[in-house]
């Protein structure tokens, strides 16, 4: 019997033919293994005479309580507020969120993700860097770690998304624009390889053909998403032939670039330029001017993504529903004064 109880999960492995990790993942009940590879597991266990250890299991596991938040860019305010409150709740619930910032690079994302899968984290909430390929995460899914994507997603991925609703966002800023009388608008920052970018940008375009924006009067800039890409977006614009007089940008930390690069023309946002952001990061409200932005809730997203992981992890499961947040358009001084019924006619005759 003695001789029995010294099984290991190698003899078991060797038995039913099986790598180790297969073995694990069916003493843990995983749902990712085949049935007829996990009844002859099971068969193989009961031949080798092995006794599961659930107590040794757990002792193993009892780092477990870790869950990674891998942000993309932590100096951008929006993300620093996200994780804030992700945090939050992770606390409360007495799990130890471990915060890494992958600075928009792939490599040093895959190197952290590789890290806290040796620390043997129970989940990870990330918001993939820029560049990122969609099979990146295969192997983190295969290993049944459960993931949560909060603010941007990849093609073709299943792994559940926690974002604001970026094309209705999009739409109702750019709709607030033309209502204001701007016949020439631009959408400035992001790049076309970023899904948010195509659903913001999506946005902008949808309400430029709603309200007969003729693609003369729409330009569209790409850069950073960061206050050195809106000033060079700004310097773009005003360039053209015909510059616009108003600017959805791709996020706040544009528009601030935007207003910088204004100011130092001897211009204000408002008075002279229209802007408008994207994300409500608390930093727009006491902007000087105060910049009007799309709300997104950012704190709420932050918590939403943290009670799903922990639900994920509670339920065993790596799938959940999309959360798609509600967003609304903050007023502030940014976007400037009605520009009159005369500009809106002249630039319908135009």
């Amino acid at each position: 019997m003695a001789s029995r109880a010294k099984a290991t999960i190698l003899d078991i492995a060797r038995e039913a033919g099986v790598s180790k990790s297969t073995v694990s993942l069916v003493l843990q009940g995983s749902g990712l293994i085949r049935p007829e590879t996990a009844s002859k597991v099971r068969k193989a266990i009961e031949d080798v005479g092995y006794v599961y250890n659930r107590g040794a299991a757990n002792l193993r596991k009892a780092h477990s309580n870790v869950i990674g938040m891998v942000i993309n860019d932590l100096t951008n305010p929006f993300f620093a507020e996200l994780a804030v409150g992700m945090e939050r709740v992770f606390q409360a619930a007495g799990v130890v969120p471990f915060i890494a910032n992958t600075a928009e690079n792939p490599v040093r994302q895959e190197e952290v993700l590789k890290s806290l899968m040796e620390q043997g984290v129970a989940g990870l909430i990330v918001s993939p860097a820029r560049g990122t390929v969609p099979g990146a995460f295969r192997r983190i899914e295969a290993a049944g770690v459960p993931i949560v994507f909060a603010m941007r997603r990849l093609p073709e991925s299943r792994i559940p998304v926690i974002a604001p609703d970026n094309r209705r966002g999009a739409f109702i800023a750019t709709e607030h624009l033309i209502g204001k009388g701007h016949r020439r608008l631009a959408f400035f920052g992001g790049s076309s390889d970023l899904v948010v970018y195509q659903e913001r940008m999506g946005g902008f375009i949808e309400a430029c053909e709603a309200f007969n924006i003729p693609a003369t009067g729409r330009l569209i800039v790409e850069g950073e998403t960061s206050r050195k890409g809106g000033m060079a977006c700004l310097d773009t614009a005003l360039a053209a032939s015909q510059p616009p007089t108003a600017a959805l940008c791709f996020n706040d930390a544009v528009a601030f670039g935007v207003m910088l690069a204004l100011r130092k023309r001897g211009l204000e946002a408002g008075t002279d330029f229209a802007v408008v952001g994207f994300d409500d990061v608390a930093e727009a409200e006491h902007y000087m001017p105060a910049l009007t932005s799309v709300a997104v809730d950012t704190a709420g997203l932050g918590e939403r993504a943290a009670h799903v992981m922990l639900k994920m992890i509670q339920s065993r499961t790596t799938r959940a529903e999309d959360h798609i947040g509600a967003v609304n358009l903050v007023v502030r001084e940014s976007s400037g004064p009605d520009r009159g019924k005369q500009d809106i006619a002249a630039g319908d005759a135009a």
